[in-house]
């Protein structure tokens, strides 16, 4: 489970999208905004987005390989779905209905 201490935020009341980015990834910067676009639209959803580079201990932890790689993580912090690259809104969607 991954709580405030591991993620440096608050977990979202319903929900949480944890986007791991690099500084010089394309890709990450449309992850971004299609994961604001999602908590936005949907309530108690939060998007914390952590920089790979400075918290490597998390990204062995977690296995994380690539950025942009996305969690999805229910109320409690647990992992319920996963994605590299860059998602599409209605894909975002639909992972979040397995964590609400």
């Amino acid at each position: 489970m991954l709580g405030p201490d591991r993620l440096g935020a608050e977990l979202g009341e319903r929900a949480t999208l944890v986007q791991f980015s690099t500084a010089f990834c394309q890709p990450c910067r449309a992850t971004r905004r299609t994961l604001a676009d999602v908590t936005a639209m949907v309530d108690g959803v939060a998007h914390v987005e952590i920089d790979a580079e400075e918290h490597l201990a998390l990204v062995r932890d977690l296995g994380i390989t690539a950025t942009p790689t996305v969690l999805v993580l229910d109320a409690a912090g647990r992992v319920v779905r996963r994605a590299v690259g860059l998602p599409r809104r209605a894909d975002v969607i639909a992972a979040l209905g397995r964590a609400l």
